[in-house]
């Protein structure tokens, strides 16, 4: 895999539901670091298989945030979110050149299985939250540009209908 095998919006891929990973093994693990590697050369936070191409409830984060420099998750669900709401730029490898504000829970509780096999819970706030929201949202076919205000989407419509006219790659 590299970053050519990212889905660019509109693909109709980046909307489908990943499907549940019944078990970690080497398949999945060598998809996690596949992850990882296309993450990082394409200078992105996180990213989610399908993404890539691949439905699978599967989920990288790399950012400099406590411990979460290299988190992947399998499964992972979204226990609690705030009430709370930040409202912060967001952007996404899967919608070059697009960023709009985004509101979202400013804290989230997180369940979802490592690597390794462990099932965890993560408290997340600010940044790892909204990563961990964004990446979770694309195993739900959900984009952040459904997230955003009526005010924002027309700010960024022109841009999206461009990125619609490019052909498939």
């Amino acid at each position: 895999m590299t970053t050519d095998d990212i889905r660019i919006y509109p693909d109709p891929f980046l909307r489908k539901n990943a499907l549940q990973v019944d078990g970690i093994d080497d398949s999945i693990r060598a998809l996690i670091k596949d992850m990882f590697i296309i993450m990082e050369e394409a200078g992105g936070i996180g990213l989610a298989a399908p993404q890539v191409g691949v439905s699978k409830r599967v989920i990288t984060v790399s950012i400099n945030e406590k411990k979460f420099n290299r988190l992947a998750l399998v499964n992972p669900v979204i226990e609690y979110s705030s009430d709370e709401k930040e409202l912060i730029e967001e952007g996404c490898l899967s919608i070059p050149g697009i960023n709009a504000d985004v509101g979202r829970p400013s804290r989230v509780v997180v369940k979802g299985i490592t690597r390794s096999g462990r099932m965890v819970e993560i408290t997340a706030e600010h940044l790892l939250a909204r990563v961990l929201q964004h990446e979770i949202d694309h195993l739900n076919g959900v984009l952040f540009i459904d997230r955003v205000s009526s005010q924002e989407r027309s700010r960024i419509q022109e841009d999206l209908q461009a990125l619609q006219k490019q052909p498939a790659r």
